[in-house]
């Protein structure tokens, strides 16, 4: 007998069974929705005040006193020798304007990063000052001197002497920062005594106006003395040192720039050690590569790289490395730019052996380079080719008219008196050298990365870039004896 299907109706309790497991993951699911709205809320605090009395004590005014020279009396006002003459100086005495010496003060900000009295603020702060008082957040003033400085990157240190440990601040990293992660300044803004104001990261790694800037951008309200103050992450560590604002008025308008805690860090160290910064230094003058120049530079495929246009006395031209080489690598490091490649070698040790990668003639080469340092580096002295005597002409190509160096033209422009080359005498302003910055007087001592000694020379080197099928020709200018390769369009 074929056994047969039995249909076994749901009771009502096990009805009711399933529907509280039903009501039981819902309420799981609401509990995990409420945790994630608690972690969301956690990221924006609803108050700063905790994390200011934390980090408070160890924020600084910074008062400077400079001896400055008024102008001299009557002078410029009367003719020297004019019965006023008196009558003027006496008058200007009267005002405080005469030829005695003033003071002037300035105000900023700091902070303490030592229990025994290490300060940290910006070197325009303290710059020329005769005097620096530290005023702290308790309301105590301690004199305080200067331990080392380094305008490239506008940190300096300072120390001041007390009887009680001092409450300080440790140094985060500036590198773990995100775009939107809240920060905290803390100063003296326009002399207002202790300030906090909050924001947000806006960006990083940005580049003002020095090879070694790398500041992180905020929107946290800096105004004018809040220079020198720390900017806190939600943990009291600072990662960064505030430092300029972008205003058109001299008010804060939410563009700040802090230079990065990894950066200040470094300098600290050196100037704790040693009173001064001690950079590495490769020894090289170098350009970043553009779009335009890629296609005349054999092998490269890309624009990350840095082009040497000329190399002086100094570690990397003992160690081979030649104008017209484009540095790949530095120490294990790719290089992309020159500010990457010039921040790297500054933070190099001084007197480190380390291996550079160089492309040169479509092959790549590495080479050793002990490494000099920066701040003791001679200026440059560019390396010329002999020029063979030529009768001078002139010659309009591709939008440039340019005649060959005589003792004239050196005299005249201030050239190296054994500068060889084309000089530029005059630029078609509807010519692609024109819009590329060419500009009469400009040197031209190299095309395709070969010396020009005459114009038959860039004739010549014009006709091998067109026979090779190539669209543009590299030259190696120099203005002011500053050297820069652009790349000409041959059509």
């Amino acid at each position: 007998m074929k056994p047969q299907a039995v249909s076994v109706p749901i009771s009502k309790s096990e009805d009711n069974r399933a529907g509280y497991i039903r009501m039981m993951w819902l309420s799981f699911i609401a509990i995990v929705a409420l945790v994630a709205q608690a972690v969301v809320a956690q990221a924006r605090p609803d108050s700063f005040a905790d994390l200011a009395d934390q980090v408070s004590p160890s924020v600084v005014n910074i008062t400077t006193s400079t001896t400055v020279a008024s102008r001299a009396g009557p002078r410029g006002v009367v003719p020297e020798g004019s019965p006023f003459e008196d009558f003027f100086r006496e008058f200007q005495d009267r005002q405080g304007e005469g030829e005695r010496p003033r003071r002037s003060s300035a105000l900023g900000s700091g902070f303490v990063i030592s229990e025994d009295g290490y300060v940290v603020t910006n070197n325009h702060v303290i710059d020329g000052a005769d005097e620096i008082t530290v005023e702290f957040f308790s309301g105590e003033m301690l004199p305080a001197t200067v331990v080392g400085k380094d305008p490239n990157t506008d940190i300096a240190l300072l120390k001041v002497e007390s009887e009680e440990p001092l409450p300080f601040v440790s140094f985060g990293d500036s590198d773990a920062m995100r775009v939107g992660d809240w920060v905290l300044a803390v100063g003296n803004p326009l002399g207002q005594g202790f300030s906090v104001s909050a924001g947000i990261v806006s960006q990083r790694n940005r580049a003002l106006s020095g090879n070694y800037d790398d500041f992180i951008q905020t929107d946290a309200a800096i105004n004018r003395g809040n220079s020198g103050g720390p900017l806190f992450n939600m943990d009291g560590d600072v990662i960064g040192v505030n430092t300029a604002i972008l205003s058109p008025n001299g008010g804060s308008i939410g563009i700040g720039f802090s230079m990065a805690s990894n950066v200040v860090t470094r300098v600290i160290d050196q100037l704790q050690e040693f009173g001064e910064t001690r950079r590495g230094w490769l020894g090289v003058q170098i350009q970043n590569i553009s779009e335009d120049m890629v296609e005349t530079i054999e092998g490269l495929e890309g624009t990350n790289g840095a082009i040497v246009t000329n190399v002086p006395e100094g570690p990397a031209k003992e160690s081979g490395i030649l104008a017209n080489d484009v540095i790949l690598s530095f120490d294990g490091q790719d290089v992309v730019d020159v500010r990457g490649l010039v921040r790297t070698v500054g933070n190099t040790e001084v007197g480190k052996a380390v291996r550079v990668v160089v492309l040169r003639d479509g092959k790549t080469q590495t080479l050793k380079v002990t490494l000099g340092r920066r701040e003791e580096a001679e200026a440059a002295v560019p390396a010329v080719a002999q020029q063979d005597p030529e009768e001078p002409t002139e010659k309009e190509i591709l939008g440039l008219t340019v005649t060959p160096v005589t003792e004239a033209l050196r005299d005249e422009l201030g050239l190296d008196p054994e500068a060889t080359g084309l000089v530029v005498s005059a630029v078609d302003e509807a010519s692609s050298a024109f819009e590329k910055g060419l500009r009469p007087g400009d040197l031209i001592v190299e095309a395709s990365q070969q010396a020009l000694l005459s114009i038959s020379d860039l004739d010549a080197r014009i006709e091998e870039a067109e026979d090779a099928g190539r669209k543009s020709i590299l030259l190696l200018v120099h203005r002011g004896g500053e050297p820069r390769f652009v790349a000409l369009g041959l059509e």
